[in-house]
C-alpha cells in the first residue's frame, strides 16, 4: 500500500482520529512535509491549525548526519550514542544549536509573521508529520510541547520505522499510525507522489485554516493572518524531516 499524496495521508488518518473531535483537539504541524496531512486532519476535525517547527542538528563536516534536533523555544533531542561515537564536542553541539534556532525563528516569522501561537496548555494536540524515519525531530518537537503542559499529546504520522513508532509511544499518550512497514527504507518510498511541499504552500494552508475556524466560530474578523515576512530565497529551504 502507497498513499497516493500527502492529502489522500491526511485524509486516512483524520478518519483514524474521529474519536478525538469531542474533545476539541488541536492540530500541529512539522513544516514542511507535515502541513498538507495535518490541514485534512483539521479541517476533519473542525480543529485549529499551527506549526511547530523543528531542526535537524547536523554532524561535523557531514550535515546530512542527524546527530539531534532542536525546536522552537529551546526543546533538544541529542543522540548520545552518536555523538560519542563521532566524538563532537559540547561547544559544536551549542553552536550548531543556536545556528538553528536562529533559522526557526526565521520560519516562524515567514510562516506565521505577528500571529501568536495556539495556546495548547491542558488541551489535547495531535502532532503532525508526512513520515518519520529516526524521528529526531519529532522527539524535539514533543519536548517542545510537554513544556506547554497540554492535557494530551497525540503523535499522528502517516508511515513510520517500527524501531522509531516503538521508542515514540514511551513519549507521547496516544500513536496513530497509517503504516509501520518492516522494510521501511524512506518515507517518501510510501508515497506516489511525494513532491516537495512549499513555503509558499504552507503559507497557504494555515491562512486556509485560519479563515475557517474563523467561520466556524462566527467571527468575521478573525480570518486574516498579519503579513508573514516571505524567506530569503538566498537562505537554506531544505525542508525539516
Amino acid at each position: 500500500m502507497r498513499f497516493k499524496d500527502r492529502v489522500d495521508a491526511g485524509r486516512m488518518l483524520a478518519t483514524r482520529l474521529a474519536a478525538l473531535r469531542p474533545e476539541r483537539p488541536m492540530v500541529v504541524a512539522l513544516p514542511r512535509g507535515g502541513v498538507p496531512v495535518a490541514y485534512e486532519i483539521a479541517k476533519a476535525l473542525g480543529a485549529p491549525l499551527d506549526v511547530l517547527i523543528a531542526r535537524k542538528l547536523g554532524a561535523p563536516r557531514h550535515p546530512e548526519l542527524g546527530i539531534g534536533a532542536v525546536a522552537q523555544g529551546g526543546a533538544s533531542y541529542v543522540n548520545a550514542e552518536a555523538i560519542a561515537m563521532l566524538g563532537v564536542r559540547r561547544e559544536y553541539i551549542e553552536a550548531v544549536t543556536r545556528a538553528e534556532l536562529s533559522e526557526i525563528d526565521r520560519r516562524l516569522q515567514a510562516y506565521r509573521g505577528s500571529r501568536p501561537p495556539l495556546d495548547v496548555h491542558e488541551r489535547t494536540v495531535i502532532v503532525v508529520d508526512d513520515g518519520l524515519a529516526t524521528g529526531a525531530t519529532m522527539r524535539a518537537a514533543i519536548r517542545s510541547l510537554r513544556q506547554q503542559k497540554p492535557r494530551s499529546i497525540v503523535l499522528a504520522v502517516p508511515v513510520c520505522a517500527a524501531e522509531t513508532a516503538s521508542e515514540l509511544r514511551r513519549e507521547v499518550d496516544e500513536v496513530v499510525c497509517g503504516m509501520i512497514p518492516v522494510d521501511f527504507c524512506a518515507v517518501g518510498l510510501w508515497y506516489r507522489d511525494f513532491t516537495q511541499t512549499t513555503d509558499e504552500e504552507v503559507v497557504r494552508l494555515l491562512e486556509g485554516a485560519e479563515r475557517e475556524q474563523a467561520e466556524r466560530e462566527g467571527d468575521p474578523h478573525a480570518g486574516v493572518w498579519p503579513q508573514s515576512a516571505p524567506l530569503d530565497p538566498k537562505q537554506p529551504r531544505g525542508r525539516v524531516s
